[in-house]
């Protein structure tokens, strides 16, 4: 089995005058009805160029955000201004995703036009993957190509379901994002270093347990390394912390022992009695916590640690920030290993919303990194080895 792609497609089929239903992620974030980061917007043009030079019309479907039913403030009037502007040309938007309105809208195209149906998660029937609302959008074109990678890990009728009722291809993203993470489910260049960090160990568990027999070393920050020196019997004060994740980290901490992979976990840490920039904070030794104090970040001699253990690594995947990086306060070790992984030797490989934000809001630029995948959740499943039914309905 393996990836249908739009080169495939294009062999196969006379594109010209098609209509491609494209499903694309332009879940991104909008400030004051302007779109702030249009990384996966940019990301999607290959493939819009692609179709638009083969003469088809394009439907482009997308999710913005988690509405319950319609949200006047999850409308995307403003990604579509903005990918007419990105591209140069109108981009036709309808405030539907089915209906009368939709039909009229589709039956206007001409080869080249291109059309975005209303927010898909505006209808209930999206994330339940309901045949028939994937059988009414499969109904609007002649064939279907996904370049929205990060969905992929959700069966959803624009992401799956249509996929069972037209011709379906993956998109150049989709391919790019393919062809960069497969190899590190073989055999990544030693030493391999995985960095994890973040809020909560339920979506990290997966990762850990994969790559736990394959890292040399895991290095762990943010809230989850929280909850692992609670796990270890440390007071981390008022901190975040998954108490119910206690056994869960305390078996992930004895099979690292028994892989021999060196799960490293911060020895100093920083601390405040408030999240704020101007909170009075402290380096404090994790033996030291207690009370209010909330760990925020990985101290100063942790930092150096982690820094030694990836400047020798010739492998690394990072997922997550270490710290509170959106406080200046307590972003040094989110900032640190940003930079140190931008200026190193080894492959890197970064993924995750909050992990993109933190190098974005640092001004790094994001070619110093190996490969920064467009697919936080997305990412962590593919690199699980699990099969994801986005992917798996492109196979052929």
């Amino acid at each position: 089995m393996k990836l249908k792609t739009l080169k495939t497609a294009a062999k196969e089929i006379k594109l010209q005058d098609k209509t491609v239903l494209l499903r694309v992620d332009y879940n991104v974030p909008v400030d004051n009805g302007r779109v702030s980061d249009d990384t996966r917007i940019t990301e999607s043009l290959p493939t819009i160029e692609f179709l638009l030079k083969k003469g088809a019309k394009i439907i482009i479907l997308t999710h913005l955000g988690r509405p319950k039913g319609v949200d006047e403030n999850l409308r995307l009037n403003p990604i579509a201004d903005h990918l007419s502007k990105l591209l140069k040309k109108p981009v036709i938007k309808v405030d539907s995703c089915i209906g009368p309105a939709v039909e009229t809208a589709i039956d206007a195209l001409h080869k080249g036009d291109i059309l975005i149906l209303e927010n898909t998660r505006f209808h209930k029937e999206e994330e339940e993957n309901d045949p028939e609302f994937a059988k009414k959008l499969a109904g609007y074109a002649d064939l279907y190509v996904s370049d929205a990678f990060g969905t992929v890990h959700r069966a959803h009728a624009s992401t799956e379901g249509v996929a069972h009722y037209l011709p379906s291809f993956a998109g150049f993203l989709i391919e790019k994002e393919i062809k960069n993470l497969e190899p590190l489910l073989k055999k990544p260049k030693k030493p391999f270093v995985l960095v994890i960090g973040g809020a909560k160990i339920d979506t990290k568990i997966g990762i850990l347990e994969n790559f736990i027999h394959k890292a040399d070393s895991i290095l762990i920050g943010g809230g989850l390394a929280n909850t692992f020196l609670a796990a270890k019997g440390f007071d981390v004060g008022a901190s975040l912390c998954e108490k119910d994740k206690i056994e869960t980290a305390q078996k992930i901490m004895l099979e690292a022992e028994k892989t021999k992979c060196n799960l490293m976990l911060p020895e100093d840490v920083i601390v405040a009695d408030q999240i704020s920039n101007n909170a009075a904070i402290a380096d404090a030794e994790i033996t030291g916590v207690e009370g209010d104090m909330q760990i925020l970040d990985i101290g100063k001699r942790s930092v150096v640690k982690f820094i030694e253990i990836l400047n020798k690594a010739k492998t690394v995947i990072w997922n997550g920030p270490v710290g509170l990086y959106e406080k200046k306060a307590f972003e040094r070790g989110t900032k640190e290993i940003a930079l140190c992984l931008a200026d190193c030797k080894a492959d890197t490989y970064l993924g995750g919303g909050d992990t993109l934000d933190a190098i974005k809001g640092l001004g790094i630029n994001e070619k110093s990194y190996t490969h920064v995948s467009t697919g936080g959740g997305a990412m962590l499943e593919f690199l699980e080895g699990k099969e994801l039914p986005g992917i798996k309905v492109l196979m052929g």
